[in-house]
């Protein structure tokens, strides 16, 4: 049974390698109505949750009072006190996504005439939904193919909905983003200068793909604007908020892709999209990701503006940011989720690889603390739920492989250009980023190809999956360090190991996100450059 409203907290600010942001004006609320529980809360197990869902910690939404700011995943409430600073978790209270699924009938009838939403502005109600056309959900026996996206607006005292296409298959192609429209959504909606706004993100994998959109409307004016920059128009916009004021305004994205087996792809981070007056429709666009900002996370799900504070909350943790000075790491603060297990009194055998059969070191409670880190889980075959945790082990082990580094042009074409969520070169690592001391990986780097035989790490060739077993990893989260890195060969320490999960009972906890205080530079880039 689990524990009822269980906490970890977190006193204290992000140390940084910079002066961290005096956020003490920041310290408002009643400290009486946070929450104060002492329990930890321990993670689902992978017989309870699926294989991965247990580390799925997407933050579906974020809800605030005077008191307190809570991001909700879907096992979790973590909460912060803007008293104090201090972050409590407590069991989740949104509603399961299998409690939510609708029936097969529901399920078709909303492919087949979507549900209008409503927003107030001004204490009148706008109904809007967005739509294929022509529906390719209405007739099983004929196959049609949508050509369009369509926007539908219906304003206060109007039955008929005004109706705006906001893009073609055509256009789709041409952008070089998909081959067939996928099912659109939107994915936020807000007011803001007595305008209303939304983001519009689509379905993506096998083909199916859409065109990242804003749309604008001004009920003074009945005016609708469709807002595409072209940076961003293969990507998914997970969330939207507009900070500043009317004349100079800065619209900050949620941005992720997803594809066939993979709901979460890491993609352009965090969007600042800058229209140049007097147009919405043209503007700069600044990208914020792990590659090149403090960001916790590679996906940001969802976005809260405070005054000049954005929060920024992410599947690998939080961030608070001043917006304004936003290219300056002393203004942001953020703090990392984690998965602690205490150590069994006589130690913990680790293994260097997945499926190894003998452990290579122990590691001991009287030694190195009575606590470990852990960082994922791996079933050990596909026919039983006998698996391991991979976990954080600071004496690390090596490994090198017949792997090297190349350029993303060498890999995958003349024309292909590392992206901005992407490493400058290919390597083994090409999913961890660099952190000023090694290479790291978030939770939300980890793709959890469901069908590919789960999610992969640092692996040799002859280790790979072999659709019977799981790739035979040395490490899928730990933290790398470079030795020798060749056009041919890959030699590296990792951090981590693999324990047997009956051993241990991890529990969930938010921890302060520490850079180093004398940060290297990414060996990678001198390489690129070279």
């Amino acid at each position: 049974m689990k524990p009822i409203l269980p906490i970890i907290t977190i006193i204290g600010l992000l140390q940084s390698c910079t002066a961290p942001v005096n956020f003490s004006s920041q310290a408002i609320g009643n400290p009486a109505n946070c929450p104060r529980q002492t329990e930890p809360i321990p993670i689902a197990s992978p017989q309870n949750q699926g294989r991965y869902q247990q580390f799925d910690y997407h933050i579906r939404d974020i809800i605030t009072d005077a008191d307190t700011i809570t991001f909700q995943t879907q096992q979790y409430d973590i909460v912060f006190c803007r008293f104090d600073r201090t972050w409590t978790v407590e069991p989740g209270t949104l509603v399961s996504e299998a409690e939510t699924a609708e029936n097969p009938e529901q399920f078709q009838e909303n492919l087949q005439n979507p549900p209008y939403q409503t927003i107030d502005l001004n204490g009148q109600s706008y109904q809007y939904r967005v739509i294929l056309e022509p529906n390719p959900f209405g007739n099983e026996a004929q196959q049609i193919e949508p050509e369009t996206v369509v926007f539908e607006l219906i304003p206060p005292n109007s039955e008929e909905p005004q109706r705006h296409p906001l893009y073609t298959l055509d256009q789709v192609r041409e952008a070089e983003v998909g081959f067939s429209l996928g099912v659109p959504r939107i994915t936020s909606a807000l007011s803001y200068a007595d305008r209303l706004f939304w983001s519009v993100a689509s379905e993506q994998g096998e083909g199916f793909s859409g065109i990242a959109t804003m749309v604008g409307y001004n009920p003074d004016m009945n005016e609708v604007v469709v807002i595409q920059p072209d940076e961003i128009q293969g990507q998914q916009i997970t969330d939207f908020v507009i900070a500043g004021d009317p004349s100079n305004p800065v619209f900050w994205l949620g941005t992720q892709m997803s594809g066939e087996g993979n709901p979460y792809l890491p993609g352009m981070g965090l969007v600042a999209y800058r229209p140049s007056p007097p147009s919405l429709k043209s503007g700069t666009i600044t990208s914020y990701t792990v590659h090149n900002s403090p960001i916790i996370g590679a996906i940001p799900d969802q976005l809260h503006l405070q005054g000049d504070r954005l929060w920024v909350g992410t599947g690998n943790g939080v961030c608070q940011v001043r917006w304004q000075g936003v290219n300056n790491p002393g203004n942001w603060s953020c703090w990392r989720f984690a998965a602690m297990a205490k150590l069994p009194s006589q130690g913990l055998p680790i293994y260097r690889r997945l499926l190894a059969e003998t452990p290579a070191a122990t590691l001991d409670p009287d030694q190195g603390g009575d606590t470990v880190e852990v960082l994922w889980w791996s079933p050990l075959d596909y026919q039983s739920q006998e698996g391991r945790y991979e976990v954080r082990y600071e004496d690390g082990f090596t490994v090198s492989l017949d792997q090297g580094v190349s350029s993303w042009s060498e890999r995958y074409g003349s024309a292909w250009q590392p992206r901005p969520w992407q490493p400058p070169l290919y390597w083994v690592g090409h999913e961890w980023h660099w952190h000023g001391d090694r290479f790291v990986r978030g939770f939300d780097q980890v793709a959890l190809n469901f069908f590919g035989g789960g999610s992969l790490g640092i692996v040799s060739d002859q280790d790979q999956w072999t659709g019977e077993k799981p790739a035979n990893m040395n490490a899928l989260r730990g933290d790398l360090e470079v030795l020798e890195l060749t056009k041919t060969t890959t030699k590296l320490n990792y951090y981590s190991g693999w324990v047997e999960d009956e051993l241990l009972n991890p529990y969930f906890t938010v921890v302060p996100h520490n850079r180093p205080f004398n940060p290297r530079p990414n060996p990678l880039d001198e390489m690129a450059r070279s």
